[in-house]
């Protein structure tokens, strides 16, 4: 893994995702609602899903400088939608929640990772 980012805009832009994603999940919007309602996340934890996009953004866009630190923020995101991923299919909620939103996440964080801290 390179300790800098390189290209640095598969980061900025997966960071700018994650500050949507987390003001989505703010005051949960109905298709993050039902996300959390279908896979039985329990409501008085939903307030930890707009901390940890904003911590992955902080995380991403500092890890432009720091080293590892983007690395480690995207391959904890790789863990975090694959976690997603993993209550989608346990509750068998195999619709758009999963393969448009934890699934295609997951893809892109994937993505970011092998692209811009890859070998």
């Amino acid at each position: 893994m390179r300790a800098l980012p390189d290209p640095v805009w598969p980061v900025l832009v997966l960071a700018l995702i994650q500050v949507g994603d987390g003001m989505l999940c703010l005051k949960p919007v109905r298709f993050v609602r039902e996300c959390f309602e279908g896979v039985g996340f329990p409501r008085e934890w939903w307030w930890l899903a707009p901390v940890v996009k904003f911590a992955a953004a902080v995380g991403l866009v500092l890890g432009v400088w720091v080293p590892v630190l983007g690395g480690v923020t995207v391959w904890a995101l790789v863990a975090y939608f694959l976690v997603a991923v993993l209550m989608h299919v346990r509750a068998q909620d195999f619709g758009r929640n999963l393969f448009l939103n934890a699934a295609g996440m997951l893809g892109l964080c994937v993505g970011v990772a092998l692209y811009s801290f890859g070998p």
